[in-house]
């Protein structure tokens, strides 16, 4: 089974330093590709052949920041995981980010070890939700002023297996596993999978979690 590829974009040389060693001693992990801002991880991503399966994105960079090279890279690279590293806990730089389709946000004091299961669970499962995550999604939907969302009234238009497929998508199961579960072919889950982005406007597994979290159809608390 071929490793996992991982890029890294960090201006700390330090810290992307000791990230790549830390990644790079994790079985069937492999550091390809390193950057020292958004701008030459493009670059570098623009000619990396295979390219990598994910990428560890720090938030706050000189020239191309985190938020904008997600942007950049859902265009050009819609199946590359980012997992956002950063050292701002604040909720709503949480939420933001993962309202724009990153894949997991990690603040940078986690264990290593919660590194190798974020970069797992994304390859994985299109998301990784940690109760860092979880609590800011929390917080942010009990302050937030309630108003009426476009999403609001969507999830009646889902149909039932619609809704089977997202419940199991949000207790974190693979496509093959859903497949087994309902009885149904993996072509015919991603298929269910591919109706539900479209009618949610999700990006990717991950948004539509949080889709499912702001429409009340799950507690966050139900992930951790």
């Amino acid at each position: 089974m071929p490793p996992i590829r991982v890029a890294i974009a960090d201006d700390q040389v330090l810290f992307r330093k000791g990230m790549m060693a830390i990644v790079n001693g994790f079985e069937g992990l492999q550091i390809t590709l390193e950057a020292d801002n958004g701008r030459m991880l493009l670059d570098a991503l623009a000619t990396a052949n295979p390219r990598p399966d994910v990428v560890l994105l720090d938030l706050s960079m000189p020239e191309l920041n985190g938020v904008e090279t997600t942007k950049l890279i859902h265009k050009s690279y819609s199946n590359l995981k980012i997992i956002i590293l950063s050292v701002y806990g604040e909720d709503r730089f949480v939420t933001h980010l993962m309202d724009l389709g990153v894949n997991a946000y990690l603040f940078k004091n986690v264990e290593p070890l919660e590194v190798e299961r974020a970069i797992r669970a994304v390859v994985e499962k299109g998301f990784y939700f940690n109760e860092a995550f979880l609590t800011a999604m929390r917080n942010r939907m009990l302050v937030k002023k309630p108003r009426r969302l476009l999403t609001e009234d969507l999830p009646a238009t889902l149909t039932a297996r619609e809704t089977e497929v997202l419940d199991l998508i949000c207790k974190q199961l693979t496509a093959p596993e859903i497949a087994e579960r309902l009885c149904l072919s993996i072509r015919t889950v991603d298929g269910h999978r591919a109706n539900l982005l479209e009618k949610t406007g999700a990006r990717n597994t991950a948004g539509l979690v949080l889709f499912a979290i702001k429409t009340h159809l799950l507690d966050p608390s139900d992930l951790l």
